[in-house]
């Protein structure tokens, strides 16, 4: 018989909302969880987006969903959500803050829904591609789908590319 896969908080609400998405497997180590490893393996650099946790001065924790092989800019993050200031969550209160550990970070099936934001480029793509809610699983879904699952607002978060 086989082993029946293991539903993540991300997949769940997923199915219960009834939204088309595909699963994507890969290897993981502790030395290769960054988003740029997963795209290498996937072999879909464009649609890989990562999720990133900070913190705002005014509305507590918030979150970032941006290319995987760009930085946020937390300025524009601050600005878009109506903080003066935004740091990074710290990394050990991310499982605590979110239910996920690094490496399997969805913005999808948080303890919470947080505000969300996602970078603007991702609405030109037909499926982006996120974590699914634990190490080597992802999910591919609509960005439309991704943004009214977590009520998102889509913006300009990238902080400028270096040469």
């Amino acid at each position: 018989m086989a082993k029946k896969k293991q539903k993540t908080n991300a997949i769940r609400q997923v199915e219960q909302q009834k939204i088309a998405y595909n699963e994507y497997t890969y290897e993981w180590s502790e030395d290769h969880l960054d988003a740029q490893s997963v795209a290498a393996q996937l072999a879909r650099p464009q649609a890989i987006y990562k999720t990133l946790v900070a913190v705002g001065n005014k509305t507590g924790p918030l979150v970032a969903v941006i290319p995987g092989n760009r930085e946020v800019d937390l300025k524009k993050l601050a600005k878009v959500s109506g903080n003066k200031k935004v740091e990074m969550l710290h990394l050990r209160d991310l499982e605590e803050t979110t239910g996920y550990i690094r490496g399997g970070c969805s913005p999808i099936g948080m303890k919470k829904l947080f505000p969300t934001y996602i970078d603007h480029k991702a609405e030109t793509l037909e499926e982006i591609v996120v974590s699914a809610g634990k190490r080597g699983l992802q999910m591919g879904l609509a960005p439309q789908a991704l943004q009214q699952l977590t009520r998102a607002i889509f913006a300009d978060l990238l902080a400028p590319e270096h040469e």
